[in-house]
């Protein structure tokens, strides 16, 4: 799969980010900074930026038509009027079928997912035609896919509930989670 990868720091980032896991798994990955660039041979494209960057960001890349788009981004002081979520956002710009995903993980524990016991799981909300290739770059990346619905409603739940996700580490940490039935305890 080809994925254009919008953002270089933790999340993104080819050094140690999603962008070097996807690597090791097979794929072609681009990456480009808030300075923009070409995106046309993608199949997917990762937005991988702070929030309040994701306008200008998005605008100086060329090449976006409609390709299954994944928003990473975490709200931090709000989000752009209009909008119920990022991933609402980022879609209205880049007109393609959109997942919120790989929002609720520690971008610092990246390199650490493939060494547990168990494995980690990636929470995420899609629009149908983006649920497949989310759940494939989920497990590529080391993670087991949880779907929690249909974007409109999920990824809106996903950067609430960041906040709590934030919580928890303020006491222990950076840390994985996992949601499975009691099978896969």
């Amino acid at each position: 799969m080809n994925i254009t990868v919008i953002g270089r720091g933790r999340v993104g980032g080819a050094g140690r980010g999603l962008a070097q896991m996807w690597t090791a798994a097979g794929h072609t990955v681009t990456t480009l900074d808030r300075d923009g660039g070409d995106a046309a041979g993608a199949d997917v494209i990762i937005v991988a930026v702070p929030a309040s960057a994701i306008a200008e960001a998005l605008g100086k890349v060329t090449g976006l038509a409609g390709q299954v788009t994944i928003d990473t981004c975490n709200v931090f002081y709000g989000r752009p009027e209009g909008f119920s979520s990022l991933a609402r956002h980022i879609k209205a710009i880049t007109g393609g079928p959109t997942a919120k995903a790989f929002s609720t993980n520690f971008a610092a524990l990246y390199g650490c997912v493939r060494h547990q016991l168990a494995r980690p799981s990636n929470l995420f909300a899609a629009d149908p035609k983006a649920r497949t290739v989310t759940e494939q770059l989920s497990r590529d990346a080391g993670n087991d896919p949880v779907y929690v619905g249909f974007l409109d409603l999920g990824a809106r739940l996903l950067e609430d509930g960041f906040a709590f996700t934030r919580a928890i580490a303020g006491d222990q940490g950076p840390c994985f989670s996992r949601y499975t039935g009691p099978e896969g305890l």
